[in-house]
């Protein structure tokens, strides 16, 4: 890994790529997910060799590392939706410009909205699709912020989740689906939490009609996309300081270890489970200062901590003299963050797994039908007249996510540096 330059800037191409990142984050240099990919590759070929794959938000992090796994089990074809156009374009410049090119079969990309009428229509008039993967999601606490950001967060996890996995079932689509859920799905503090359980939901609804549906939750991906982390690469580019909340740790796994969770999940777990991965709260949870203060040193430099925003703003040149950086230590207190990481809810027991790595546990329903609450959603989306606070929002999720108890601060990350 590069350190700054003569000029104080920062080689950003080299350290996004960098595979010391994960390192740095996980403190691993192998997977641990590897043997259980080794020992179920008979069934993941079964699940994946010459059969027809859709994935949605296959531009983002995860996607697109799942992505470079399948392709060498030889999919016959792989369509990919993303609204991010510019991502798509990215993901098959790299794949076909490796020496030797990933791209196995047909390989489509589609910039459009899983959601909307655009994708009605592929799946009107393609062939069925075998296994659907699902990564398309608004994952951020942060969309807490404001009831428009709450109702487009809740539109795209859990409306047009409903509205695709309708489609799905009308057009004879997805023998094999997975999605991505999240470890705040647990016992959700967060408006987000609560929309990837409701997600849950509706995703496991349609099981009853014969596909084999599958979920999976797990912490932080390593640098992924919008993370706190990579926000680490780009302070430093931009000369700005770190922000870290102080003593909080979090669970953490590389982009890889992320993609093959989503693999084993997708192309080996039981039906009706929800997998998540065995971590030691004592060898795993890392704490995000410690993880500032690795890249920092990585980079030769030494960690100078501030307490006050303005103060670590206007500190970064002089520390830089002094071979070191400032990181500004933050609270914890912004609406729906959540202290700790869990994967197992209040309502929920763990499930026996053959996986060496991963544990899983059985999907347990809604207490209640999702009609009314699904209604609503639906109304509040199509309906701008509507007044509305985050807390009604709040209460009708409530009704079919048990455990759901919201933390309003007052306070969003965007009132963070």
């Amino acid at each position: 890994m590069k350190a700054f330059s003569g000029n104080g800037l920062m080689d950003m191409g080299s350290l996004f790529f960098d595979p010391a990142l994960s390192r740095l984050t996980t403190g691993r240099t192998t997977s641990l997910f590897a043997e259980d990919v080794k020992a179920r590759d008979a069934q993941l070929r079964a699940a994946i060799a010459d059969r027809r794959i859709l994935v949605t938000g296959g531009a983002g992090s995860i996607g697109s590392a799942t992505l470079e796994l399948l392709f060498p089990y030889g999919p016959a074809a792989v369509h990919v939706i993303d609204l991010a156009e510019n991502g798509l374009v990215e993901l098959v410049r790299d794949f076909r410009s490796r020496p030797q090119s990933l791209v196995s079969g047909e390989f489509r990309l589609l910039p459009i909205d899983y959601g909307s009428a655009a994708t009605e229509r592929l799946l009107q008039s393609e062939p069925a699709y075998d296994l659907v993967l699902h990564f398309a999601a608004h994952k951020h606490v942060r969309s807490e912020k404001d009831v428009p950001s709450v109702i487009q967060m809740l539109d795209t996890n859990v409306i047009k989740m409903h509205r695709f996995t309708k489609w799905l079932q009308k057009y004879g689509h997805g023998k094999r689906y997975f999605a991505v859920s999240t470890d705040k799905a647990a016992n959700p503090t967060s408006l987000m939490g609560a929309s990837k359980r409701l997600m849950e939901h509706v995703l496991f609804s349609i099981g009853a009609n014969g596909s084999s549906v599958t979920s999976t939750r797990f912490a932080n991906v390593a640098f992924s996309n919008g993370s706190l982390l990579q926000g680490f690469l780009y302070r430093l580019a931009r000369r700005q300081p770190l922000a870290v909340p102080r003593e909080v740790r979090r669970y953490f796994v590389s982009p890889r270890e992320a993609a093959e969770i989503c693999l084993l999940t997708a192309g080996a777990a039981e039906a009706g489970h929800i997998t998540f991965p065995r971590l030691d709260p004592n060898e795993h949870l890392r704490p995000l200062v410690d993880i500032a203060v690795s890249l920092l040193q990585e980079l030769g430099l030494q960690p100078a901590f501030y307490e006050h925003e303005a103060e670590a703003c206007a500190a970064t040149e002089a520390e830089l003299k002094r071979g070191s950086y400032p990181v500004l230590l933050t609270p914890l207190d912004t609406s729906g963050e959540k202290s700790y990481e869990e994967f197992v809810a209040v309502d929920e027991t763990p499930a026996p797994t053959k996986f060496a790595a991963l544990s899983a546990l059985r999907y347990v329903p809604a207490p209640v039908p999702l009609e009314p609450a699904l209604a609503f959603l639906d109304e509040i989306a199509a309906d701008a007249s509507m007044k509305l606070e985050k807390s009604e929002i709040a209460r009708h999720v409530a009704s079919v996510v048990p455990g759901f108890k919201h933390i309003e601060t007052g306070r969003s990350l965007d009132d963070r540096t």
